[in-house]
């Protein structure tokens, strides 16, 4: 049985304006339902601990999907969100990866974050499977410059940011942070088309439709 640490953002509202936010639903459903079907356990846990804030956009009836609706409307799956564990806790030798959720709630409390580079840290050394999707890849940011120099990653693109008119409610894009980090990073020909980059043992997906490519890929590589 493998066992995969899945994080997620407590942010519930963009800084400094009164707009919610927090974790993009589909972005841990679509990665969360592909293990239902594997010897595979989900963790889940939170920057801080306790209620997972949802992005209300995310559950919009322009953006649900199906199976997004389905979990949502699952009172036993929704409890989960309720009470994750804090990261703090988190003891990286028990798990084989970890997987970092998006929605914009992330670009406020992954960067900058002690526990989230040690969690990093200590699977990078071990060769364990870090991966993120969409805004989830801020997470990375936490890794020292050497690191991630030349290393092949997406996230969430400075095109798709415009395209959904946050650029001017998020401290950064993300794309160009990743890059000021010397990563070598990649995008999709189409915004909001699904396209995942492996590089080693770190595995990001770009946009919501990323997920389930990067739940394939991350099972490739810890089975």
């Amino acid at each position: 049985m493998k066992k995969i640490m899945v994080i997620n953002t407590n942010t519930d509202h963009y800084k400094g304006i009164d707009e919610e936010t927090g974790l993009w639903l589909s972005e841990l459903v679509h990665f969360y339902d592909y293990f239902t079907q594997k010897e595979a356990e989900i963790v889940l846990f939170s920057v801080k601990g306790g209620k997972v804030p949802v992005d209300p956009f995310s559950v919009s009836t322009m953006m649900l999907d199906y199976n997004t609706k389905n979990y949502m409307e699952n009172e036993n799956f929704m409890k989960l969100l309720e009470n994750t564990k804090p990261i703090n806790e988190a003891d990286t030798s028990e798990y084989d990866a970890v997987y970092f959720t998006g929605g914009h709630g992330t670009v406020f409390d992954f960067p900058d974050n002690v526990d989230i580079k040690r969690i990093i840290t200590e699977m990078d050394r071990d060769k364990k499977v870090i991966s993120a999707v969409c805004h989830g890849g801020a997470a990375l940011l936490n890794f020292d410059r050497d690191r991630l120099q030349n290393i092949q990653v997406t996230g969430f693109s400075n095109l798709e940011e415009m395209m959904i008119k946050k650029t001017n409610k998020v401290p950064f894009l993300l794309e160009d942070e990743l890059k000021k980090k010397g990563a070598d990073y990649k995008k999709a020909v189409l915004p909001m088309a699904p396209y995942v980059v492996v590089d080693g043992n770190i595995i990001t997906g770009q946009n919501p439709q990323s997920p389930k490519s990067v739940a394939k890929k991350v099972w490739s590589a810890i089975k």
